[in-house]
This record gives structure tokens, C-alpha cells and sequence, in this order.
């Protein structure tokens, strides 16, 4: 989804032609990876991070076109809502240093960033759903002015056939909600990571970050309110999933696939398996018929980038060899750049004391009780109850603190990393998990204390993120 298109009309021919021409390209693709022609080399590591622009009143503001004009930077993109705008960094080889190196990418961009937003009246916010937006900023007036939003907007409501998005979400208070449009998953922000892997250790890649999932969201929860009420510690989950749906597809086994979903399986011989679900599965959304030639994959790429799986596989070809990558989308935007990065370091150290390490999971978790594991994370964060690779259940935080962290500073370990860089990341999840104190709890506690000023709550967030603390620090 991240290029822009020439159009947002499509005819039945264009339907005709993007479909010979994915299936020309998903079976080359195959190919490729039965002659191996992917990197077994390297392991590298970066991010997106979606970001709110919001005004000194603090609502969301929809200025996005001004500020990437303003900007002037590669690494900063326009998203779907004009009040989102996107940060990117160069990816970084595994290794020593190389949570600093992220560290300081993004306290680089993000420093220029404020720094063109304070001369434009603009504050920049780091957070999974802004408490103060509402459902009439949601509106196409304020989707960015790009043909591919526009162009997805009207294929995702063609293929409803016109019925309105249905928002039902249950947590302490009970939202439910009609949309006519798209945009509704502008409002929600994440913090992407994206992991290159070698080619023979993919499919455990991909198992592991699934695998993961429920224990990354726990720590990260950031995402309580939505229109005013109160619902999931990381509501921004149901309410992607809700935001595109275009009800459950059927998979060649048979399975039930929503679009925005954790898929329907873990890998088993290849990620190719992935690519064949996509074609079989879910009906093109853009079919803007490209003229590259078939080894850039463009077909392949586009469809895959309109199949929002929470643990996505990714082709890259922007490197000497082409490469995959396993990209980590459960974990929301925020709330400072130093927690960003403590959760790069928990996932990561995780990631390589599976591959890199022997460390057993994924085997003993089924998908079925992940998937199950998942959504109660993103309901009830670090008090969920998850089951483990022994068959018993314990809270999220019993398992971070017991035996997570520990797993994660030996896979940063065995990654090549120093103590004291690894300590400097993973002693904030430590502490942050302790205290039960995550951006959720944080914005919750503070709601409650201050008789639920909405925008004052904003006020107080923005100005601690500003100040650079971790949040498990931030005062009430």
C-alpha cells in the first residue's frame, strides 16, 4: 500500500489483467523460493512508526499535506488520515549497537520532526488511538488526498456492496457504531518492526513473531479509549479488524480468513504458503495492472500490502540479493522513543532465543490457543491469562518477569549484543511490567484521577512524552 497509484477507477478488464498478471508473478515467486534465491545471510532490523499530528487544543489536526511539505524527508510519509503521518529508518544489521543505532535514527528524525511541527503549531503524538479524536473527524474530508486511499475506500465498500461498517467492541463500556467508510482504521497508530531473515530460517521467523504476539501486545498496551469510552487495554486490535471487514474468506483448506486477522495457521514448509493464500483467498482490492517486469513483483507486492495479517511476510528486493522479512505489526505507536525501542530490544531478544538460541515454544503453542492468547492480551494487557507451552495458564506479567525477560537478554546475547546496551532496554520492560504500568494503565489511571477530561488526558500524555521518560515514570 505504500505506493501511490494513477488512478482510483478500475474496469473489469483492469480486474482481468492485475489477476493474469499475480498469478504470472506468485508462481515465478514460487520458483524463487524453491531454487533458494533469497538471503541466508543476514538478520536486519527497522521500523514505521505512525504518528498523530494534533493541534494546541489538542484534537487531531488534519494538516498532513503542509507538514510532509514542510518536512521535506524520505523517511516521512502520508497515511490514510490526513491528521497521520508516518516515520521510517534505515534498517540495521543484528548485532552490537544496534539498539542504540535505532535509538538514535529515530531520536534523529523525530527531533526534526518537532521541531517543523512547533513552528507550525503542531504537536506530534506517539499513541495507539488518540482519546480525543471523534467519529466525525473520521470522515473523508480528511483522508489524504492520495489515489490509492480513495481508490481503496470505494473497492472496500463496492465489495460490502454497500453496507456500513459494523463497530462492536465490548470492554468496560460497550461501543457500538455504523461507519460508511474506510476510516475508521485511521485511528488507529502502530509501531511496525520489521525483521530480515535468512531464507532457512523463515518459517520459524514467522512462527516465532506469531507465537509472540500475545506477550508483545501485553507489554505494549497503549490504546484504552475510544470516542470517549472506555474498552480494550489495546483497543486498536478489534478495531482495525472491524474497520476493513470485509467478512471471512475461505482458505484452500477450507480455513475461515479475515482480512485484517493473525492468518489462518503457522507456516509449515515455506512462506510461500502465505502468497498462494493470498491469490486463492482474498479478491483483489486494487487491481492496477503495473508494466515492471515480473521479477519486481509489484502484482504480488500491492495485493499482499492490502492483506493485513498482525504477523505479515514481505519480499524485499531493495538489497543485493533479495531478501524476506517478517513484519511485526501488533504493537502501538508509543508512548516515548525510549519505550519504543525497549520493545524492539524484548521482541527482538525473543525473536533470536528462538532461532539463534533452541529455545522451544512455538512447537508447544498451538494456533489455536495463540489466536485465543492474542485477543485476551489485547483485552485485559498484562493481567491476561495465557497458556503456555506447559498447558497452564498464567497472567502475562507473571510470564514476562518469570520467564520471558530472561529468554529475550539471552537471545540479545547470543545476537552479539553487550550487557549493558541490552540491560538499558530490557531493564524498562522490566520495570514497566513490575509496575503494571504500560501507556493503557498510565492514560487510565490519569483518566479516572482527573474526572475524565478527555482533552486534558492529551495535554498531560503529549507533554510526558515530550519529556523522554519511560512512561512506567510518568507522574498523575
Amino acid at each position: 500500500m505504500g505506493d501511490e497509484i494513477s488512478t482510483d477507477r478500475f474496469t473489469e478488464a483492469d480486474s482481468q489483467r492485475f489477476r493474469e498478471n499475480l498469478e504470472q508473478e506468485t508462481s515465478l515467486l514460487g520458483r524463487w523460493f524453491d531454487e533458494g534465491r533469497f538471503d541466508e545471510q543476514h538478520y536486519r532490523v527497522g521500523f514505521e512508526l505512525e504518528t498523530w499530528l494534533v493541534d494546541l487544543d489538542c484534537h487531531p489536526l488534519p494538516h498532513n499535506e503542509a507538514y510532509l511539505e514542510r518536512m521535506g524527508s524520505p523517511l516521512c510519509l502520508p497515511e490514510l488520515s490526513q491528521f497521520i503521518v508516518e516515520f521510517n529508518t534505515e534498517p540495521a544489521d543484528l548485532g552490537d549497537n544496534v539498539l542504540d543505532t535505532l535509538h538514535q535514527q529515530l531520536s534523529e528524525i523525530f527531533g526534526q520532526a518537532s521541531e517543523v511541527a512547533e513552528s507550525m503549531d503542531i504537536r506530534l503524538g506517539t499513541i495507539g488511538i488518540l482519546p480525543s479524536v471523534q467519529e466525525h473527524d473520521l470522515t473523508l474530508d480528511s483522508m489524504s488526498l492520495l489515489n490509492r486511499y480513495r481508490a481503496l475506500n470505494e473497492r472496500v465498500m463496492e465489495m460490502r456492496k454497500g453496507c456500513p461498517l459494523q463497530i462492536d467492541i465490548r470492554g468496560r463500556d460497550h461501543l457500538r457504531s455504523l461507519h460508511e467508510d474506510v476510516m475508521l482504521e485511521s485511528a488507529c497508530t502502530s509501531f511496525q518492526v520489521h525483521l530480515q531473515v535468512p531464507l532457512s530460517r523463515s518459517v520459524e521467523a514467522y512462527n516465532a513473531s506469531l507465537a509472540l504476539s500475545p506477550v508483545t501486545v501485553a507489554v505494549s498496551c497503549n490504546a484504552p479509549f475510544l470516542f470517549g469510552m472506555d474498552l480494550w487495554e489495546e483497543t486498536r486490535i478489534p478495531l482495525f479488524e472491524q474497520s476493513v471487514s470485509l467478512g471471512s474468506l475461505s482458505s484452500s483448506d477450507g480455513k475461515r480468513i479475515g482480512r485484517v486477522s493473525c492468518g489462518s495457521d503457522y507456516a509449515h514448509e515455506s512462506l510461500f504458503e502465505f502468497f498462494e493464500e493470498n491469490l486463492a483467498a482474498f479478491p483483489v482490492i486494487l487491481p492496477l495492472p503495473f508494466q515492471d517486469a515480473l521479477e519486481e513483483f509489484r502484482h504480488v507486492k500491492l495485493h499482499n500490502g492490502t492483506i493485513w495479517r498482525w504477523t505479515r511476510p514481505l519480499i524485499g528486493l531493495d538489497t543485493a540479493t533479495p531478501h524476506l522479512r517478517i513484519e511485526h505489526r501488533v504493537m502501538p505507536s508509543g508512548p516515548t522513543e525510549i519505550d519504543m525501542i525497549a520493545n524492539v530490544a524484548f521482541f527482538l531478544g525473543l525473536m533470536m532465543a528462538i532461532l539463534e538460541g533452541g529455545e522451544d515454544l512455538v512447537e508447544k503453542i498451538s494456533f489455536e490457543q495463540m489466536r485465543e492468547n492474542f485477543y485476551r492480551a489485547a483485552k485485559s494487557g498484562l493481567d491476561a491469562r495465557l497458556r503456555w507451552r506447559d498447558g497452564a495458564e498464567y497472567t502475562a506479567r507473571d510470564l514476562v518477569l518469570r520467564e520471558l525477560l530472561p529468554m529475550a537478554r539471552r537471545g540479545l546475547q547470543a545476537s552479539g549484543l553487550g550487557a549493558s546496551e541490552s540491560d538499558r532496554y530490557l531493564d524498562i520492560i522490566e520495570q514497566r511490567v513490575a509496575r503494571r504500568m504500560t501507556g493503557a494503565r498510565w492514560m487510565r489511571a490519569w483518566h479516572y484521577a482527573h474526572d475524565g477530561d478527555v482533552q486534558s488526558l492529551v495535554g498531560a500524555y503529549l507533554t510526558r512524552q515530550q519529556e523522554g521518560r519511560p512512561v512506567h515514570e510518568w507522574s498523575f
